[in-house]
């Protein structure tokens, strides 16, 4: 008898439509209808489409409107809101069709765009690691991610500051650009070594 399939599917792998992503494309506008298309791709290939089609009005939903193995499918997810803990208006959730979560990511699972615990024994792929590849990760992984740092850090929207004072976040982020020009090639020896 042959030995059962232990690898997880990987969140990370998955096409999957995120709440940021429709804001910045501007598909969250209130009181509008927008429709338009989300394409994915891995190495400059495309790997997949959708039409989708956003209303923000009394009730706001997006219909997603695509094909999966060669069947047609097009359902709403809503959206609903609730009301930020900072009083600074609302945040947008999509209502999972299936497990009617709020979430602010739907991955393509068994064909539909569901909540990630619609897809029981998935994992994101940092929980695949082991200890020392995760430490190593941590160690030198800023040396490799410093370029996203820098982009995060310039995007139009980030706060670099609050009330006159750095934020948090943007420390973060200056705190690990400076550790990964600190590394040194004994630091990475130990780490391999434990």
């Amino acid at each position: 008898m042959p030995k059962q399939y232990t690898s997880p599917t990987l969140y990370n792998e998955l096409l999957q439509i995120s709440i940021t992503q429709l804001k910045e494309v501007g598909y969250l506008n209130a009181e509008q209808i927008k429709g338009g298309t989300i394409s994915w791709s891995s190495n400059g290939n495309k790997i997949g489409g959708i039409s989708i089609q956003v209303n923000t009005q009394s009730q706001p939903y997006i219909e997603l409107d695509y094909s999966y193995r060669n069947e047609p499918k097009k359902y709403r997810v809503y959206l609903t809101s609730i009301k930020s803990n900072l009083n600074k208006g609302e945040i947008l959730y999509f209502l999972c069709p299936y497990t009617n979560k709020h979430c602010r990511k739907l991955y393509l699972i068994g064909g539909n765009f569901l909540h990630r615990e619609a897809l029981k024994g998935g994992m994101y792929e940092s929980q695949t690691k082991s200890k020392r590849n995760r430490q190593l990760d941590k160690l030198i992984g800023t040396i490799f991610n410093c370029e996203t740092l820098y982009n995060e850090a310039n995007k139009m929207h980030f706060k670099r500051t609050y009330a006159g004072k750095p934020t948090k976040r943007y420390l973060q982020i200056m705190e690990q650009i400076r550790n990964a020009g600190n590394i040194t090639t004994n630091d990475v020896e130990r780490a391999l070594l434990r």
